[in-house]
């Protein structure tokens, strides 16, 4: 993947990789298809495409991280060191005050108030005060953190270089580690409550834990690509994205995953990097990814539309505040605008 940052293997190890049984598979596969065979039209509502506009940047770094907590409130967060607030949907964007020149790998809130933001040299920064003032949290590792999710204040999990999770109780006073089984780098990290989550990585690795993370155990692809980002919308149905258009979906909590990675086309041209999955609700989901790539399901990933890009830009974040509004940040300062309709019955 092509980007602004000159990416070592420690950042990707942090962004080249965000540029890089079987009879079980089948019978999935089968089943899924005879599914949407039988009923081809499910009774989804009618969405037009998401309408895309670009947002004039302060700054031309490469952005990796962006959170919103409402349709005017949102941060971004980047190379050396960089952290950018909106309090009106993105119309200006204003610096806060440098507490790092590492690079700032994500930003997340677990409400109005509480916030994290994780980086390069183990960096996390955290906010009691709704990003008013941060301060750095000690992680007790030097390794690149890569993404973050918070259930509560309290509880949430954080992933990383080598095979780091980290997870805290009291919202990163103090952080434990997770035995994850892998030296790969980790770069997603979702879960569902405080037992059930996963984590996705390089080499492949899926991984998931039923106990909060006491314990993590492999789940099989049986494909080498390196997976960036993971999401499930309930116990069994979820979905890994990643190098050379890699998607994975499973429908039974990952005991089984599924390669729905795109086609090569022809002429054959790489697959672009797949880098960020969000869904909004259990039927509204989008990609996001290498070469301004952006993808859109309204039918629980049944199809996929890719939107035409507004630029060449890799994608690496987007986040959603609603099924209607959302924002998509990359290299050289991108960051774009999402609107759609309303769904009509």
């Amino acid at each position: 993947m092509t980007n602004g940052i000159t990416w070592n293997h420690d950042l990707m190890k942090t962004c080249h990789a965000w540029n890089q049984k079987v009879k079980g598979l089948c019978v999935l596969g089968v089943l899924v298809i005879l599914g949407f065979l039988v009923n081809p039209q499910p009774g989804f509502p009618q969405v037009a495409p998401s309408a895309l506009s670009l947002q004039t940047s302060p700054t031309q770094v490469t952005f990796l991280g962006v959170h919103f907590l409402n349709a005017r409130k949102g941060w971004i967060v980047g190379a050396g060191g960089t952290v950018l607030h909106t309090d009106d949907g993105g119309a200006s964007w204003k610096s806060n005050p440098r507490r790092t020149n590492a690079l700032l790998t994500a930003v997340t809130f677990a409400d109005g108030m509480h916030g994290w933001i994780l980086g390069q040299n183990g960096t996390v920064l955290h906010t009691v005060d709704g990003g008013k003032l941060w301060v750095p949290q000690d992680s007790g590792t030097n390794g690149t953190l890569y993404a973050a999710d918070f259930l509560t204040t309290d509880q949430g999990w954080v992933v990383g270089s080598r095979g780091v999770i980290l997870h805290t109780e009291d919202g990163g006073e103090s952080w434990a580690d997770q035995v994850s089984g892998t030296t790969a780098d980790l770069f997603g990290v979702h879960f569902l409550n405080a037992k059930r989550g996963w984590a996705v990585g390089a080499l492949g690795v899926i991984l998931a834990t039923t106990d909060g993370g006491k314990s993590w155990g492999l789940q099989t692809t049986n494909n080498p690509a390196t997976f960036f980002d993971v999401v499930f919308t309930d116990n069994v149905a979820g979905w890994a994205v990643g190098t050379q258009g890699a998607i994975f979906q499973t429908l039974n909590g990952g005991e089984v995953w599924v390669d729905h990675t795109r086609p090569c086309g022809s002429p054959c041209i790489k697959p672009a990097d797949l880098v960020s999955i969000h869904f909004s609700n259990s039927l509204v989901g989008r990609i996001v990814g290498e070469r301004g790539t952006i993808l859109e399901t309204q039918d629980a990933g049944f199809t996929w539309q890719e939107i035409e890009p507004l630029n060449s830009e890799t994608l690496y974040a987007q986040s959603f505040s609603d099924l209607s509004h959302g924002f998509a940040v990359g290299d050289h300062g991108t960051i774009i605008y999402f609107e759609t309709a309303p769904p009509q019955p």
